[in-house]
Order: structure tokens, then sequence, then C-alpha cells
């Protein structure tokens, strides 16, 4: 190889013409043309084309075979370059090709708009990760987290990596666990986040702690969820909100600005999530396109509409937006958002112009009309139900409306902080349980209502949202013991039981606690934001599938039966159903 140089296959350009190189790669495609040989040579820094001219040496090459090409790079014939490539300007005339190995047919297109359902996609995922935008994603990924290195790193963060096997206490999903083999009986759970070992931390004196960290979550799997998740994980002591807000909305814009070159606006703008879940039905809403939820529960306070008088009497709201240009819908398409909302647990769905108006008094058409800042060709959907239940359809409407009709800007990041947040929450059954999480601080002004009304005490939490994605959220921590052995009694807590999960944070906070708080933040949410994907597994090497599987692995797998008994195991079928 002496006198030659080994770029990459997309790195080459028009000024490299005359240079002699040596190339490895993979046949992305191949073409024949009257005895000469035109390859497209792939790698991860991108195409390129090599010409082969003596056909015999290029005859046994085929897609996906990884090759060694060497020639000199030349300029394109005048006319015959490819816009579409970094590399269109050139091509490199072969003088060597050597087969390295060979490939079978691959069981799909190695392209960009690959074919492929996402199961035999996820099962061949290092034939995926092959198509130039999944290699590109990845990078950017990279790109990223390095990028977040710098920053943390200039501010007097450290990164510290916890331990992965940890005890089990509740954080908001169930744990994965893992047996001890020297303890039989006993077991670690691999940890949901790092956050009390980073509280911990700041008792230690630490200060100012950072962590690209790995966290398992056994729950029920969506789009944009994942077992295995990534998270840049923040915590600081003698801090406010006001310290974390500045210092992600900091992050957030020397990232845009470092890897995509684009200046962000700071400081972001703010919603109180009442405020937030009024206007757009969701506590993460996305502001490039408006269709701003209205309440009209007043103007119909005497309506005769029994629709609307049922909800009303019942303690209920009704709300509604506007559908620029929303005259055009078809029958169709409104009796799909009205088989939506009820999906979503309403008990229907409302609209302005249409069979309703005869229920309605005039007055009040003009005010539901008025209030939506519907014009004349607009269309007004309307829900009257319990007011979380109205939030959470409004909600729904309100994104299927803009992806149906594309009003999203492109090329916008909205980003913004929704805060505060409560404590406490409802659960499916009615319990109280916490909000954020239960280290969460209450704020001072709400202490007093903490053992009367503890629906309405306000957390010092903060999510940050990007295009209607939650990339961050976090708060500022319990820092007195008595203060968070109250709000693990107020969850229903014993005595004993927040002694055998929590004993150990408990005993740490009599030994000098700072005021501390911290965040987390999704990296893999927030390459779905920066590439525009609704499907995590666009953003993840090697994703399961939403039923827990690695199809690429083949796992969970059984295990030998030697093993479980050496862990003192025993596997019971489950009871099939009667």
């Amino acid at each position: 190889m002496s006198g030659f140089t080994a770029p990459h296959c997309g790195s080459l350009r028009a000024s490299d013409a005359g240079k002699e190189v040596e190339l490895y790669g993979w046949v992305a495609r191949r073409r024949d043309h009257g005895g000469v040989t035109f390859l497209d040579l792939r790698d991860r820094w991108g195409i390129v084309q090599v010409v082969v001219r003596t056909a015999s040496v290029a005859s046994d090459v085929r897609g996906e075979y990884v090759v060694r090409a060497r020639g000199a790079v030349r300029r394109r014939p005048a006319g015959a370059e490819n816009p579409k490539l970094a590399t269109g300007d050139i091509e490199v005339d072969v003088e060597e090709l050597e087969v390295i190995s060979k490939s079978k047919t691959p069981p799909f297109e190695i392209e960009d708009d690959v074919a492929a359902d996402e199961a035999t996609r996820l099962k061949y995922r290092y034939l995926d990760i092959r198509r130039p935008k999944m290699a590109r994603t990845l990078e950017l990924r990279h790109r990223v987290v390095q990028a977040i290195h710098r920053y943390m790193s200039a501010r007097e963060f450290i990164e510290i990596e916890t331990p992965m096997l940890l005890k089990g206490t509740p954080e908001g999903s169930r744990d994965f666990i893992v047996p001890s083999r020297l303890h039989p009986g006993e077991f670690f759970a691999l940890p949901q986040s790092p956050q009390q070992l980073k509280q911990l931390l700041m008792v230690a004196g630490i200060g100012r702690y950072y962590q690209i960290a790995r966290c398992l979550r056994d729950e029920d799997l969506r789009a944009d969820r994942v077992v295995e998740i990534t998270q840049l994980d923040v915590e600081m002591s003698f801090c406010t909100e006001e310290d974390v807000l500045g210092l992600i909305e900091g992050l957030w814009a020397s990232v845009w600005k470092d890897v995509l070159g684009i200046d962000i606006k700071t400081p972001f703008p703010r919603l109180d999530m009442q405020e937030a879940l009024l206007k757009y039905g969701t506590d993460k809403p996305d502001l490039r396109y408006d269709l701003v939820i209205a309440d009209v529960s007043d103007a119909l306070r005497e309506t005769s509409a029994t629709v609307f008088r049922s909800a009303l009497d019942a303690g209920g709201v009704v709300r509604c937006f506007s559908v620029p240009g929303g005259k055009d819908m078809s029958r169709r398409e409104l009796d799909e958002l009205a088989l939506m909302a009820k999906g979503a647990g309403a008990k229907g769905l409302a609209w302005i112009p249409g069979p309703l108006d005869r229920h309605l008094a005039e007055g009040e058409v003009s005010a539901i009309m008025a209030a939506a800042g519907a014009g004349v060709d607009d269309l007004v959907l309307v829900v009257a139900d319990r007011r979380r239940k109205a939030e959470t359809v409004m909600g729904l409407l309100r994104r299927e409306i803009a992806r149906r009709r594309k009003l999203a800007r492109q090329g916008e990041w909205q980003f913004l902080w929704v805060y505060p947040m409560y404590l406490f929450e409802e659960d499916d059954q009615g319990n109280l349980t916490y909000g954020h999480h239960p280290f969460t601080s209450p704020w001072p002004e709400d202490m007093d209502l903490l053992g009367t009304r503890p629906y309405d005490v306000r957390a010092r939490a903060y999510d940050c949202v990007l295009n209607g994605v939650e990339v961050s959220g976090g708060s500022i921590r319990i820092h007195d013991r008595e203060l968070q052995e109250r709000v693990f009694e107020i969850l229903g807590m014993s005595r004993e039981k927040i002694r055998a999960q929590f004993g150990h944070l408990l005993d740490a906070f009599e030994y000098g606690v700072p005021p501390h708080g911290g965040i987390a933040a999704g990296i893999d949410r927030l390459m779905m934001a920066i590439i525009g994907t609704e499907n995590i597994r666009d953003v993840v090497a090697f994703p399961k599938t939403q039923s827990h599987q690695d199809l690429m692995l083949g796992a969970p797998s059984p295990v030998d039966q030697a093993l479980l008994d050496e862990l003192h195991i025993k596997v019971v079928p489950p009871t099939k159903p009667s």
C-alpha cells in the first residue's frame, strides 16, 4: 500500500482529483455498460462511484460484498455529475479490485426508503444500520452527546458513573430484577434512574454531577418508549429553579449551535401547567401550530342543548377550537374524529357549523365561534365532558388535526418550560400517587395544604418540551428528613416500608444536606425531535420491540436449569385461562 492513501468513500471531493487512493467498503449498487462496470461503494461516510474498465475484474462482485478498490480519483465527464451525492463530481478509476468477503442477498434493499416491515429490520438490525439514514442518525447522536460532555465539563460538572445493581424502590415503573447467587432469595434491581444516588452525591459534597446514564424500566411500550433508555442525568447543590432552567437552556442552545448550526432563542417561554392543559390539552404542547383551545362553559350556562347541559350540570366543561379552513372537511373525516374522541373516553364530538346548530341559540353559536377565533371558512370542534377528560380529548384532536392538515411549521424549534407541576396525582384506581417522584419539594407557600388538600399542593418541578416532545424534566428536591418522611406517609407508606425502602436516604439526611435540585434529559426523545420521527426505535442502535423482544439476538430466552438451580429459582409457567 506504499504511496496510497486510504480515505473514506464519502469523503472524496473534486479537490482530490489526481490522487491515488485505496478504498474499503460495501457494494451498494452495480451497473454494467458495454464492458465497463460502475460500482457504488458505500461506507459510514457516504457513497462514491468506482469504475472498473476490465469486465472480468468485477465479474464476481455483487451487492453488499465487502471490497478493496485501489485507483486514481478523476473528475466525472461533463454532464455525468451526480448532484445527489456529495462525491458526485468525481469517480475512482480502479486499477485493483479485491473481494474481501461475500454476501448473501439481503432480506431487504439497503436504502433509505426501505420497504421492509419493522420486525424484519430489527431482526437484521446490522443490515438496517448500513442504510445511510440510520448511519447518519447514529453519528448525529454521537455528536449531540459529545457536545453535552463539552458543555457540562466547561461548567465544572463532573461525570460520575453510578452502579447498575441497586436496591429496588418505587420510581414510577416496574423494576427489572436480578437474582443474587451469593444471597439466595434476594435480588438487585436495575436502575430506573440514578435519582437517589445523585442526591446522595450532593450529600457527599460533589456539588455538580452529571452522567450519560443507562436506565431500564419494565413498562408497557409505546412508540416513544423503549425498555432501555439513555438520559443526561444532572444534579447540583445550592441551586434554585432558575439555576437549573438556565443551565438547560444554555445546554440546548449550545448543542443546536455546535451540532446543527442553528441559533436557539433563550430564555424559553414558560407555561403554567393548568394554562397548557386549557389551551393545548396537554402538558407537552407543540407550539409549531396554533389551534388554541377555548373554554366556552360560561357562555353555555343557560343552553338548552342537552349534550352541553348535562355535562355542565355534572360539573364538567365545554371546550372547543377552530380548524382553519375546516368547512372543507368531509362527513367521513368528521365521523373518524368523533370515533377517535369516543375511543379516548369522550361521550361524543360536536362541530359547528353542523347538526348541533339547530339546538343552540344564535347568540350561543356566535359566542362559540368568537371564543374559538373562527372565520367564515373555519369549523369548530366542541367537546363537553369532565375537565380532565375534555383536556385529554381536545389535546388528542388538536394533534390529529395538525397531522392531517400538515399545520406544523417545519424548521421551527419550539422549546418551552411547563412549570409548576403538582406534587400529587391520582392513579388509575383513584389512589394518591406522586406527580414527578416522591423526592420533589413542594412549594413553600403550599406546605399548609399537605395535610388537608394534597392534590392542590404545587411541586417545584419543571418539564422542558420541544415541538410537543418532553425532552427533560426535573425538580428541586426535598432536603429535610422530616418533610421527606411526611411525603412518604401522605402517599400511604407505613413507617416500616419507609425504613425498608428509603432508610439509607433518610439516614444520610442527618449529616448535613445542602439544598439541591436537578433534571434528567432523555437523549432518545431529544434525537426523535431532532430528526423528526415519532418512533424511538429510529434513533436507537439495537432497540427492543414493543413486546420487549430483541429479534436479532432472540432475547429473552430460557436459561439452563443448572443456572436456575444455582440461583435457587423455580420457574412456574403462567396459568392458562380456563
